[in-house]
């Protein structure tokens, strides 16, 4: 047993990485009960474009526990994979209600792009692309990212909400008592973390939904244990017939764009904030979470569900100390357990884990010091990455248009010899994904 727990602790190379079971499994739970809302909130979306709600929670499950399995023993990198937030969307909204495709021919959408991701993958075309990308602009993801979740977290908190016209955004009914559990939360969370107690987001995320159960403002599940839906109506229903006209060459090129972007931006991101980012700013052996984030996508599709990729919410898992695949596997077997537990573990009200989203994003604004505050030419388009992503409210849209503005005030300002082959390939993507993207 000795062995083969020193196997285990060597394959991840925790000592490398200073890190140890208990840390590596408390940021796995972490992770998982900050983003177990997309077991249900995918299958809500998604219904809306026809799925089955019940056969799309099993697929959504399945293809976490399959993409995340992968980042953990291939890639050995503290992610988690699911159905991705926003893809989901527009798939449901746009492709199926909007463009009057059909749910089955969305899916072959997503099974094209992530063969074409698998192949560019192999190819190594992505890894030289992630290359290309300027230091300025990747620190610049990192920061976003992290304001992101934050303005993610004020909004599941019920701290802000919808305003007016000229002010889209103000300030919620901050009286009520769920939101004042929250705000206690939050500042559990800040003083377990500024107290250095191990577990601190996930001890003040669970004493918070423990909060809600006691006074009554969160319903009791019926039973903790139920089978998993048939996944039978969605497997392998993918319609390539229906996709085979040229309108739907836009659609393609839209979940292929919209997923290159949304990966690049997590993965630097992510790893910015763990330290796994080499002294030029580059993650080391960047193509494996890259393959794993092509085959999960591939994965998704077959099982009946929507693009899949690396979680902006494993950042709260690497606040937590996870460093290696294993904080991975420990977020796959939350996800195994959810197949039958589902009912118990998808209890965590956003009010609970809002919190720790807020904390994180204040902890992944620190990549704003690596910035080249002197040179405007690398500033501004950062800082346009950063505000999009936000204000847009999409991390995609953030990115292509840094891609574009650094770009152009390259050229503009005379200093073309700057750009490399990658950022001119990468502008002229980004070109292609404003020209397909549905703007009603």
């Amino acid at each position: 047993m000795a062995e083969y727990t020193m196997s285990i602790s060597s394959y991840f190379d925790f000592k490398g990485h200073r890190t140890g079971y208990r840390q590596e499994f408390l940021a796995g739970a972490t992770t998982f009960f900050t983003l177990a809302y997309i077991i249900v909130v995918n299958p809500a979306i998604l219904e809306a474009a026809g799925i089955p709600k019940g056969p799309s929670m099993t697929a959504t499950i399945l293809t976490a526990i399959a993409g995340t399995l992968l980042m953990g023993l291939y890639a050995k990198r503290p992610f988690a994979v699911a159905p991705y937030m926003g893809e989901n969307a527009f798939i449901a909204y746009t492709v199926v209600h909007t463009l009057g495709y059909s749910w089955q021919t969305a899916l072959a959408a997503i099974f094209i792009s992530g063969i074409l991701f698998t192949l560019l993958t192999l190819a190594g075309l992505r890894e030289w692309l992630a290359r290309s990308i300027p230091l300025s602009l990747k620190h610049s993801f990192a920061v976003g990212i992290g304001l992101f979740l934050a303005f993610l977290g004020l909004g599941n908190m019920g701290i802000i909400t919808l305003g007016v016209p000229g002010a889209p955004l103000r300030l919620a009914d901050i009286t009520g008592l769920p939101v004042l559990l929250s705000l206690a939360g939050l500042l559990a969370t800040a003083v377990l973390l500024v107290r250095k107690v191990r577990g601190a987001i996930l001890i003040a995320m669970g004493a918070t939904t423990g909060a809600f159960l006691l006074l009554g403002l969160l319903p009791v599940p019926p039973t903790p244990v139920s089978l998993p839906p048939s996944i039978a109506p969605i497997w392998m229903q993918i319609n390539f017939q229906g996709a085979l006209v040229w309108g739907f060459a836009g659609v393609v090129t839209s979940v292929l764009i919209m997923d290159f972007v949304d990966t690049m931006g997590s993965l630097f991101g992510l790893s910015s904030r763990a330290g796994l980012l080499d002294s030029e700013g580059n993650l080391p052996q960047i193509e494996k979470p890259m393959l794993v984030d092509a085959l999960s996508t591939v994965i998704a599709s077959l099982l009946g569900t929507t693009t899949a990729g690396i979680y902006i919410e494993s950042a709260t898992g690497i606040e937590q100390g996870g460093r290696t695949g294993f904080t991975a596997i420990v977020v796959a077997g939350f996800f195994v357990l959810a197949l039958f537990f589902s009912p118990l573990l998808t209890i965590v009200p956003p009010f609970a884990y809002g919190p720790s989203m807020v904390i994180v994003g204040s902890f992944m604004i620190s990549s704003i010091q690596k910035m080249d505050f002197s040179d405007y030419s690398e500033l501004l388009p950062a800082f346009i990455t950063i505000v999009l992503m936000i204000f847009s409210f999409n991390i995609g849209v953030g990115i292509t248009a840094g891609f574009i503005a650094h770009t152009l005030l390259k050229l503009l300002t005379g200093r073309s010899k700057d750009l490399n082959a990658g950022m001119w390939i990468l502008a002229a993507l980004s070109l292609i994904f404003y020209l397909f993207y549905p703007y009603h």
